[in-house]
């Protein structure tokens, strides 16, 4: 693959990273944080107005929500 094209693919993917936290599991729970994704509410309407850096630091938080998340087993369903 050409080395441009491959470079402009990954500032792509890397780019849209900070686009959306969604993982297309869009379900909240009772403290109106998405299990999929570890994004709250507020965060989510008001995501397209954040700058680059808070989406950044949104993004971080979001990982550590889902971290400390008890994970479910088969069954717990």
């Amino acid at each position: 693959m050409d080395r441009d094209i491959y470079h402009r693919r990954y500032l792509v993917t890397q780019n849209e990273a900070l686009h959306s936290p969604c993982v297309r599991m869009c379900t909240l729970d009772d403290n109106d944080i998405c299990i999929g994704c570890g994004i709250s509410l507020d965060e989510i309407k008001g995501w397209t107005s954040y700058s680059a850096s808070t989406r950044a630091a949104l993004l971080q938080l979001c990982r550590k929500r889902l971290a400390a998340r008890p994970q479910l087993g088969l069954g717990d369903w």
